[in-house]
């Protein structure tokens, strides 16, 4: 799901780096410290996330039909073990950030993957509702340990100004994790049964993720001290800094306003166009064509990023997403634009997964951004979590042309969030 994640930039002034560096130098490490070369543990890291999104998070919407038709239960009924884990994962992210800050990431990160790995495969042995939603609670917590926010709170305190490139690069390749899970997962469940096909991921997280994170966390010599000393000690002082700010309140709407649309538009995409009778093999091409142009987003994004702050690169990425709703409201009327909202949707929120961590430091500063990434990510993926029945509702009351002038109006509102966020950190 990478929420992640998103005003130009002759109107932004970017904040010193000094005065988000206020904890303590820590210890110089022992001279005995082994260090791995800084590519390859990005490069392991990136691999790892691409496993773990595969194997956690997309294995829900790519095996949703064989656990339908095997175990007999409702839709609805599935759907909502997936909703309690988005859930559990935001409540927990918090916590977890916390941990980052206090050193504990590496920890996080390998055990995280080998409790879902177990998770998962535990996962292929369920026979009642009540064991499968008490699995995907626990997987839930899991997901606030490894996917891409721990992982990019941890980079961002290891690597400090040099976590933007990792970030980038991880993202580029773990973008493809819902490529990977969808036929694989179909493909093994058409041969061998949905349950070996929950079983061959899980192996796939023990044997081949879990290494990887040991690898992709070792300490790299670029490291900056500053950037590790960044923590917000134990008494948090960092988020509680964050939370008296203006411009934390306004990045967390503007950040979940994101995932509201995005989720909105992922779960509800092909209903609604089938509403206006796409035929199903133009809709599954529409609704296919976002991945890739995530992806494409980031490339374009590593060829501009030397020119062009992050800040403004979030921005735009909010103007593409607007012009990507105005695509699909016009689609009714121009049905060759349904073309631009795939380009559109996916380039713009593609981005957003590098820009939201990158964006929070810059304007937050990097003081305890364990924890005030982790608080961040609690209105983001609940957002990530309403989707689905907030999109349901809304559909009642005025049909799927509601649902897309409301998609349109939250991207909007985020966008002005954003802009005051910048407008607000300007100030201080």
């Amino acid at each position: 799901m990478d929420v992640g994640a998103g005003a130009v930039e002759g109107c932004l002034v970017r904040l010193p780096e000094s005065a988000s560096l206020t904890a303590a130098q820590p210890p110089a490490p022992p001279a005995s410290t082994t260090f791995a070369s800084p590519g390859r543990t990005v490069l392991a890291l990136a691999f790892a996330e691409t496993i773990v999104w595969a194997g956690v998070f997309y294995i829900f919407p790519a095996l949703l039909a064989h656990w339908e038709g095997d175990l007999g239960w409702e839709k609805t009924t599935l759907s909502g073990a997936f909703t309690a884990a988005l859930v559990t994962s935001a409540l927990c992210a918090p916590l977890t950030g916390r941990l980052i800050d206090a050193g504990h990431g590496r920890r996080l990160l390998i055990g995280g993957s080998i409790c879902a790995g177990l998770l998962i495969g535990a996962v292929s042995l369920v026979r009642e509702a009540w064991q499968f939603y008490a699995l995907w609670v626990a997987l839930g917590a899991c997901m606030a340990t490894c996917l891409y926010e721990p992982c990019f709170a941890f980079l961002t305190r290891t690597r400090g100004s040099d976590a933007r490139k990792a970030i980038t690069r991880i993202t580029l390749i773990a973008g493809l994790a819902g490529t990977v899970s969808f036929p694989v997962a179909n493909l093994l469940a058409e041969l061998y049964g949905w349950r070996a096909a929950t079983g061959g991921f899980a192996a796939a997280i023990l044997l081949i993720c879990v290494p990887l994170f040991v690898y992709g966390t070792r300490p790299v010599p670029e490291a900056e001290p500053a950037a590790i000393a960044g923590s917000g000690g134990k008494d948090g002082a960092g988020l509680q800094a964050a939370l008296r700010r203006p411009t934390f309140w306004l990045l967390a709407v503007a950040f979940a306003m994101i995932a509201l649309t995005q989720g909105i538009l992922i779960t509800h995409l092909l209903p609604m166009l089938d509403e206006r009778g796409v035929s199903t093999t133009v809709a599954v091409a529409v609704a296919s064509g976002i991945g890739p142009m995530q992806v494409a987003g980031r490339l374009a994004m590593m060829a501009v990023e030397k020119r062009v702050s992050m800040n403004a690169i979030c921005g735009l990425s909010f103007a593409f997403m607007l012009a990507a709703s105005t695509a699909l409201i016009g689609a009714g009327a121009i049905p060759l634009l349904l073309f631009a909202f795939v380009l559109l949707q996916g380039s713009g929120y593609g981005v957003t997964s590098i820009t939201r961590p990158v964006v929070t430091a810059n304007l937050l500063g990097r003081t305890g951004f364990g924890a005030i990434s982790g608080a961040l990510a609690l209105p983001f993926m609940g957002a990530t979590a309403a989707a689905p029945t907030l999109a349901a509702a809304i559909w009642t009351v005025g049909g799927y042309d509601l649902v897309r002038l409301t998609v349109l109006s939250l991207v909007g509102f985020g966008a002005v969030c954003f802009v005051l966020a910048i407008v607000s950190a300007r100030a201080r």
